[in-house]
Order: structure tokens, then C-alpha cells, then sequence
């Protein structure tokens, strides 16, 4: 059976950012925590090592497979910074075309430094997602 990896921890949020070696990653992890924490109204818990989440919903899929996830988050990882948003959000593709330098993943979106996207966007985004998943997933 399939066993959940990434968990919400009781780990500091902050004792993580300050582990971040880069110190723009760093300084862009502090702005994307006040910017998530401000938009969602959720306070950061740290989800696995590296996720820094913010509200949580479970999910059940028609396979069986459930568990918990934040309903948004991100982590400054070495390469790029990792932006979790809801998957499957009729708005995503909207909301990317005006975003700023980005790639995407399945359910990632990447950018290098907060200055390459619009602060604007990031936070419609932040709020579709938290709207799309409680809608899709609502508390039972």
C-alpha cells in the first residue's frame, strides 16, 4: 500500500528558511511566507523538510488513495523555487499567461526569484487555489 511521504511536521518554518545557503532564495522564501500567510490567512506549517504549506484539506481519489495536502505552498529549493497550486483549476493556464518567467511541472510552477513574476498574479493565484480545493475537496 502506498505510504504518504510528505506529512505536515511541527519543524520551524523558520530554522528552515535560515538553512537556505542562497541568500536571495532566502530573502524571496521570507517575502513568499508573508505574502502566502497574508493571502490565505493561514498560518505556515512546514510539510515534509522542505514544503512550507499553508492550510490543509484531504483528498480521496476514486482509486482509494487518500491523505492530506496544503492547499498552497513552496519551497526554495537549490535550482528553482517550487510554487504548489491546485491541479486541475480551470484558471491555472488564465493566471500563468500573465504570471512572469516560469516553467511548470505536473503540479509545480518554478521560478527563479519573486522579482521575475507578478506579486498581483501570485496572489489571485493563492486565493483560486484555496477556493478550487475547498470547493473540490470540502471538509467532511
Amino acid at each position: 500500500m502506498y505510504k504518504l511521504k510528505t506529512k505536515e511536521t511541527d519543524s520551524s518554518v523558520i530554522a528552515f528558511i535560515e538553512s537556505v545557503d542562497n541568500q536571495g532564495k532566502r530573502e524571496d522564501a521570507y517575502t513568499l511566507l508573508d505574502i502566502f500567510a497574508e493571502t490565505t490567512g493561514y498560518e505556515a506549517k512546514m510539510w515534509g523538510t522542505s514544503i512550507i504549506g499553508f492550510g490543509k484539506y484531504h483528498y480521496k481519489y476514486a482509486s482509494g488513495h487518500e491523505g492530506d495536502a496544503p492547499l498552497v505552498g513552496f519551497s526554495p529549493r537549490k535550482a528553482k523555487i517550487s510554487l504548489y497550486f491546485a491541479t486541475g483549476d480551470p484558471q491555472r493556464e488564465k493566471l500563468l499567461k500573465d504570471f512572469g518567467k516560469h516553467t511548470t511541472g505536473k503540479s509545480c510552477v518554478y521560478i527563479n526569484k519573486v522579482a521575475d513574476i507578478q506579486v498581483d498574479v501570485l496572489k489571485s493565484f493563492i486565493k483560486e487555489s484555496v477556493v478550487f480545493l475547498k470547493k473540490t475537496y470540502p471538509d467532511e
